[in-house]
């Protein structure tokens, strides 16, 4: 299964990173904690590890993993339950475990949610992390099945050429697509190269933007595919789902946290 595209690690590698000092306004924490206190969390909650990958870029100092996962209640034909962790050295944004899925078909990678570690990487955050981590676990199934919702109304609802564009062009303003993906998405969405994102509707447009966004900056996808629900949500008519992607319950991540260039 794909879950990153570049860059990838061994744990082995990412074990030999160094980490850098703690300042008394940010300590950082080791990539390798993160990866070993997800695993023990995940393993605690009753969930199987299927694949685990891990990226890094700028020397180390960012960091991006990706864990497949089964467990209770998570069954699909047509997608698989994702974890992904993210954490960097060089102050650019929080460390943060991001729940979301992998199309099977496509193997395009979106997230739903986030839960920060940490707003800031403060003294406090390895004594928060056990806490941090049991939270997220206990987000997986009411995430697995909220995104299974908001797919099947994206399948059920249809979307016209002109809707298609203005969509597209507005997640392009946004920062979420890049200028150079308009074009890409919507021929995708008139001709997907897979026949199940076939026909004119907002689930095949989804794909279409997704697929646009492989090989783009991992640390930046969990905002950027949590904006485009954002304004899929609102054209599906569905506000609450647009409100919690957004922030509306302090959890999920903020659309500004990342800045998308």
């Amino acid at each position: 299964m794909y879950i990153i595209a570049s860059n990838k690690v061994s744990f082995e590698q990412l074990s030999t990173l160094p980490t850098p000092a703690p300042t008394p306004s940010h300590t950082p924490v080791a990539h390798s904690h993160l990866v070993t206190s997800a695993r023990h969390a995940i393993g605690a909650a009753g969930f199987q590890i299927v694949e685990e990958q891990h990226a890094t870029n700028r020397d180390g100092l960012r960091y991006f993993g990706g864990f497949a996962l089964r467990g209770p209640d998570i069954t699909s034909k047509e997608r698989e339950l994702v974890l992904g962790l993210r954490n960097s050295h060089d102050k650019s944004f929080a460390a943060a475990i991001c729940i979301g899925t992998s199309m099977l078909v496509c193997e395009n990678l979106c997230f739903s949610s986030t839960v920060r570690l940490d707003r800031k990487h403060t003294a406090r955050i390895e004594r928060d992390l056990p806490a941090v981590f049991n939270r997220a676990m206990g987000n997986l199934i009411p995430a697995w099945t909220e995104h299974g919702d908001r797919l099947e109304r994206y399948k059920n609802t249809e979307v016209d050429e002109r809707q298609a564009s203005h969509l597209v062009v507005t997640l392009a303003e946004s920062g979420a697509l890049g200028i150079r993906d308009i074009l890409p998405t919507l021929r995708e969405f008139r001709a997907p190269r897979h026949p199940e994102f076939a026909g004119a509707t907002l689930f095949n447009l989804y794909n279409a933007a997704t697929e646009a966004l492989k090989g783009s900056d991992l640390a930046k996808l969990p905002t950027r595919t949590q904006f485009i629900q954002t304004q899929f949500d609102g054209f599906a008519g569905n506000a609450e789902a647009a409100l919690l992607t957004t922030g509306g319950n302090g959890e999920w991540l903020a659309a500004d946290e990342i800045p998308f260039d």
